[in-house]
């Protein structure tokens, strides 16, 4: 344990000093090329706008961008596994034509497992046991991939580096269901996440979906009670909610920036709800000032996942049709008023909420699904991930209809 800590924190220390370097490249246009996983990565010097020399990173995979994304969610066991096949063969035999697949999980481990001397090797899992051959399949089906990276719940890193999480009591802050969050005041883990980030990247991904990119729920309650470093914001004369919009905007910003060599979209997951209000009090979410600095913005607007009367509905749940109309509504506003806009790429519910009825509860299946698909539609957005945390997605499902 102790030799494993000792090397996570070198690299964040190396990590942390990079950063404060200055991001230039100099010299005629070259090529080099690095074996990773066994595929090709090619790292070339183009000078785009003739005013600064830039490197941009191919993966060597062909992958094109579909019509509109239609997605599912698609976990590192069931991409490795046998559910794999069966999830390819629903993409491909409908109209959907993408996938986001777990890179970064939501306990904080990798996926899959890289080189061993990759500074990430510790926090690797097994669950993809050969990222070349599943890659291969989804170019060969041309089924869009994108990686999920999960950003600021990490109980892996909290656990390792105490420092760069909350603690109470001395000891790591868990919420009510055992998770822990790092920092986002913390750059080194900007650093961390981005740095796998360009690992699935290099893999051939074609988008970088960072998700939990907030503070825990419910912090503005703790944040007193708490102990944690704020970092560079710490001087700065803003209330400490302003100061957690910032630091949470700031990232996005910079994991854009860092991103930008590797010819890869960035999209961020976001609460539905943070596009009602100016900003959410504990969690950091500025919708607006997030979509400034993504490609694609989604939000989680599953029906289930809204208070009772939000919109105006008894039980949004039992709604899905009215919720997505009266939530894109909003969001359109919201975004219109963007000098650019990004893509809406929202997250829809395929999955039931038993935790909302002390009877029956309402079951989701063509119908459900179908519904918000056609609202999303009928409201001039064109792109839609499916959530199901068991990657088991309701059958013959119109993914067009209305269209």
């Amino acid at each position: 344990m102790a030799k494993r800590q000792h090397k996570i924190y070198t690299f964040m220390m190396i990590l942390l000093f990079s950063m404060l370097l200055p991001i230039t490249s100099y010299g005629e246009e070259v090529e080099t090329t690095s074996e990773h996983g066994g595929r090709q990565t090619n790292i070339k010097l183009l000078d785009p706008d003739q005013s600064m020399k830039r490197f941009t990173i191919d993966s060597g995979y062909n992958f094109e961008y579909p019509d509109a994304v239609r997605g599912i969610y698609v976990t590192g066991n069931s991409a490795g596994g046998s559910r794999f096949e069966s999830l390819v063969d629903l993409v491909d035999t409908t109209a959907l034509n993408a996938m986001v697949i777990d890179v970064k999980e939501d306990h904080g481990n990798l996926t899959f497992k890289p080189e061993e001397s990759s500074p990430f090797a510790d926090i690797a899992m097994n669950y993809i046991s050969d990222p070349e051959s599943m890659m291969k399949t989804l170019e060969e089906k041309q089924i869009y991939p994108i990686a999920r990276i999960v950003v600021f719940k990490d109980s892996v890193l909290a656990k390792e580096r105490p420092e760069l999480s909350f603690t109470k009591d001395g000891e790591v802050w868990v919420n009510n269901r055992g998770e822990a969050f790092v920092n986002p005041f913390e750059k080194e883990v900007w650093g961390y996440n981005v740095e796998i980030a360009k690992l699935a990247a290099e893999m051939g991904f074609q988008e970088i979906q960072f998700d939990y990119v907030r503070f825990p729920e419910g912090f503005e309650n703790m944040d007193e009670e708490l102990q944690y470093s704020e970092g560079e914001y710490s001087e700065v004369d803003l209330s400490n909610t302003k100061k957690r919009v910032e630091a949470v905007s700031d990232f996005v910003a910079y994991a854009r920036e860092e991103l930008m060599n590797y010819d890869v979209d960035v999209s961020v997951d976001i609460f539905g709800y943070a596009a009602t209000v100016e900003e959410t009090p504990g969690i950091g979410q500025n919708f607006s000032r997030i979509a400034e600095n993504v490609d694609i913005i989604s939000s989680m607007i599953y029906p289930s996942h809204w208070t009772t009367n939000y919109f105006g509905l008894e039980n949004p749940d039992e709604e899905p049709y009215r919720l997505i109309k009266e939530y894109s509504k909003v969001e359109n506003e919201v975004l219109g008023a963007l000098e650019t806009q990004p893509v809406s790429r929202p997250w829809l519910q395929d999955f039931e909420a038993p935790w909302l009825y002390s009877g029956a509860t309402k079951q989701y299946g063509k119908e459900e699904v179908e519904a918000q698909i056609k609202a999303l539609y009928e409201s001039g957005i064109d792109e839609f991930l499916l959530w199901n945390a068991g990657n088991k997605y309701t059958e013959n499902v119109d993914y067009l209809i209305g269209k």
